[in-house]
């Protein structure tokens, strides 16, 4: 499923980069570029990074400015 329509980033993607070592959701937004546009997917980016850690709820959303540049 799409998580960030801006950047046409998908779960499966965002759960590679997981594997590949991004561990938050910056680093998540860095690897995959999902959540640095509008960031509306921010929530769902660390529900999944939650879901890894086994952790029922986000350790913590950490909002990186939103680039107004399209």
């Amino acid at each position: 499923m799409y998580v960030c329509l801006c950047m046409g980033v998908c779960d499966r993607e965002i759960r590679e980069a997981m594997s590949e070592g991004a561990c938050s959701v910056s680093q998540v937004m860095e690897c995959t570029g999902a959540g640095t546009r509008c960031g509306s997917c921010r929530p769902t980016i660390a529900e999944l990074v939650g879901e890894r850690d086994g952790a029922s709820t986000p350790r913590r959303l950490v909002m990186a400015p939103v680039s107004s540049a399209a």
